[in-house]
C-alpha cells in the first residue's frame, strides 16, 4: 500500500495566517531567472511562474515548513519564517 505524495499531504492541517510568511526580496531577480527552479524544488507546489504577469506567485497556504526553499533558489531571494505562534502546519501522524 504505496500512498502518493498529494495522499500524505492531505493528512496535514494548515491553520492560515492573513500574512504569507514567505517573501520573494526582488521581484526583478525572478525575470532574470532562467530555470525558474522554485517552481520544481517545492514538494507542496507553493511557487509559480505566471507567464502573463511575468512574476512568481506564491500560495503559502500550501507550505509544509520543509525549508527547502531557503536554500534552493539559486537567487538567495525567497525570505522563509516559521509563521507566528498558532499558525501553519499541524501534522496528524507524528
Amino acid at each position: 500500500m504505496s500512498d502518493s505524495i498529494s495522499d500524505k499531504l492531505y493528512t496535514i492541517r494548515y491553520k492560515c495566517d492573513d500574512v504569507s510568511h514567505l517573501i520573494i526580496k526582488e521581484r526583478d531577480h525572478c525575470l532574470k531567472c532562467v530555470k525558474k527552479d522554485c517552481n520544481y524544488f517545492c514538494p507542496s507546489d507553493v511557487y509559480d511562474w505566471d507567464k502573463k504577469q511575468k512574476l512568481t506567485t506564491v500560495a503559502y497556504e500550501n507550505c509544509i515548513e520543509c525549508g527547502t526553499c531557503r536554500i534552493a533558489c539559486p537567487y538567495d531571494n525567497i525570505d522563509w519564517v516559521y509563521p507566528k505562534g498558532g499558525y501553519g502546519i499541524t501534522y496528524k501522524y507524528g
